[in-house]
């Protein structure tokens, strides 16, 4: 199983998917292969569903608080969805980044556009999750039993807008096996740690050989 090394910069690992096409159940598992990469605990202005736990699931917080936070420069993204706010704190993700920690976002189109124009831009992952069809997204909505048939509805209605900024994202897989896809997931961030960006050793290195290359001449 990879681990964290100090020798390499941390990855923000975005996945993104309309609701029901499998982007939580595929960060847990990422997470099952790699126990170093760490979850993003967002906040959010929601009140917590039962069995949720504050600082664990969520950070919970009130509407004024979560919008100081934002006036106040201390949230990487935010978005305001179904009536409530999300956001991610900014201070622990640059810290686990700078520490060559992974971390995994579980976020929307709107929140990923904001990491990609930030200053760890450089540093992120981006992957949107299709589903197979829409009759499939429906189903896998509805088999959850999670939600009303009226936020069902809206989810649906949600769902197109977020597929149709699929072509903003690095790479784009569709969900019709999750083993299939959960192996093209591990593919793509094992090489995206290979980045030159993410090896800030590589310049101590390359200026190792210049001069064992200049003394041997």
């Amino acid at each position: 199983m990879p681990k964290t090394s100090p020798d390499r910069r941390g990855l923000l690992i975005i996945l993104s998917s309309p609701s029901g096409a499998g982007k939580s159940t595929l960060a847990k598992r990422l997470r099952a292969w790699d126990d170093t990469i760490r979850f993003s605990v967002s906040a959010t202005t929601r009140a917590p569903r039962p069995g949720e736990i504050d600082g664990a699931d969520y950070h919970f917080l009130a509407e004024a608080d979560f919008k100081t936070q934002v006036a106040d420069g201390g949230m990487l993204e935010h978005a305001h969805v179904f009536g409530n706010f999300y956001g991610s704190p900014k201070a622990a993700v640059q810290e686990a980044i700078d520490a060559g920690q992974d971390v995994l976002f579980d976020i929307d189109w709107q929140g990923a556009q904001q990491i990609r124009n930030s200053s760890l831009a450089d540093h992120t992952l981006s992957i949107f999750l299709l589903p197979p069809s829409i009759t499939e997204l429906h189903r896998r909505l509805q088999t959850r039993a999670q939600d009303s048939d009226e936020v069902i509805a809206k989810r649906m209605q949600k769902s197109w807008d977020e597929i149709s900024h699929w072509d903003a994202y690095d790479y784009v897989l569709v969900n019709d096996d999750l083993d299939a896809t959960e192996a093209k997931l591990k593919a793509i961030l094992t090489a995206a740690r290979l980045r030159r960006t993410q090896q800030p050793q590589l310049t101590d290195h390359v200026r190792k050989l210049q001069k064992e290359f200049e003394e041997t001449l």
